[in-house]
């Protein structure tokens, strides 16, 4: 029979997407998220990712995380997982974000590096080991040097997969031995999601599980469909969804995320294009680019 984390390793994978927040006169609008939870679902989206960097968690309040989080495990109703962002760059403040997490139902929860205070990879191995001590729910690590100026190395990646409940890594380093050289330091259970886009094909390739998608916001169903492709091993049907849908993975990164992706999903009538400072709404230039890429998809 299998286990819990057995299960939820085995669910974890396929095209994932990191939720945007939408936002009515500066406040959550709970009710379009609920909308637009039961819409990914409907979509063919494998999990959802809510309270993460396109849905915008640095300027979240713990509670409307915790609301966040509640809001989309009960719509998903345990059809698909849900996998929390918990994370800040003080350890005690990432176990409390993380309780919430798993108080309000999360079945996962994913926790980025500390940023800003720049910790050695001893910091983070300390970081993530008590975090995972404190809280007895499955953790994926979040791999961002972009975004958090440290990056885990693979030495302490293969040293937390031996913590019970660490049990993968959204990887958004675009390093793609990454994949390859982690599945043989952390072993086949260890799970490998992309976190960009734009090199998903390649991360997939060297056998990845799947991604937590940006695009997948708008375009979830043709997101589901090309992690399909790839988890069965039909890279060409793949690489056409790719093609597809590369000039809006660059689209909605032409000015700082999430302004693309909430413009985009706004023309689609999904949510506003609202967001909270300092990220600022899309410029026309932006929109531009986004309304081309949208077309090149199909979407509009």
């Amino acid at each position: 029979m299998s286990s819990p984390m057995h299960t939820l390793r085995e669910r974890l994978r396929g095209s994932m997407p990191a939720l945007v927040t939408p936002l009515k006169d500066g406040a959550v609008d709970e009710a379009v998220f609920r909308s637009f939870v039961a819409w990914q679902i409907a979509e063919g989206s494998h999990a959802l990712v809510p309270c993460g960097t396109t849905g915008e968690s640095p300027t979240l309040s713990a509670e409307e995380q915790e609301r966040l989080t509640a809001i989309c495990v009960e719509e998903a109703r345990g059809r698909v997982p849900v996998l929390a962002g918990a994370a800040s760059n003080c350890t005690a403040h990432t176990v409390e974000l993380a309780l919430a997490a798993k108080d309000a139902g999360a079945d996962a929860v994913l926790s980025v590096t500390g940023y800003y205070n720049k910790p050695s990879q001893e910091g983070l191995y300390h970081h993530f080991a008590s975090l995972a001590e404190a809280v007895d729910v499955p953790i994926v690590l979040y791999n961002i040097p972009s975004r958090a100026v440290v990056e885990i190395a693979l030495q302490t990646v293969v040293r937390l997969s031996k913590v019970a409940n660490i049990i993968g890594v959204k990887d958004a380093t675009g390093n793609m031995a990454r994949p390859s050289l982690e599945r043989l330091g952390c072993g086949k259970d260890w799970k490998l999601l992309s976190g960009d886009d734009a090199s998903a094909l390649g991360y997939m390739a060297h056998g990845g599980h799947g991604c937590i998608s940006v695009t997948a916001n708008i375009a979830p169903r043709l997101c589901a469909q090309f992690q399909q492709a790839c988890l069965h091993g039909a890279f060409q049907e793949a690489r056409e969804f790719h093609e597809r849908l590369m000039p809006l993975h660059e689209a909605l990164f032409c000015e700082p995320s999430p302004a693309p992706v909430k413009y985009a999903a706004s023309l689609l009538g999904l949510c506003s294009n609202e967001v909270r400072s300092p990220i600022m709404p899309l410029t026309e230039v932006g929109q531009v680019k986004v309304r081309e890429a949208m077309i090149v998809a199909g979407l509009l």
